[in-house]
């Protein structure tokens, strides 16, 4: 599969906690882990558990971070 966003990075699956219809995935990737929402279905179609490799797709145009 080849796809146009620059940010991929390969990981493993740390944590998968499913909620009522979305579920939250953490990746490692190289010692920082990063967490992405996603469907219950897209983890079920994707196979995500801990310890299986997946990559991690970043296209955003704005990231946003605040505090007080």
């Amino acid at each position: 599969m080849k796809i146009s966003a620059r940010n991929q990075f390969k990981g493993k699956v740390v944590e998968v906690t499913k909620g009522a219809t979305t579920a939250h995935v953490k990746v490692d990737i190289g010692g920082q882990v990063v967490t992405s929402s996603i469907t219950n279905a897209a983890v079920d179609d994707l196979g995500l558990v801990v310890d299986s490799e997946a990559y991690v797709v970043i296209k955003a145009s704005d990231v946003l971070v605040a505090v007080e």
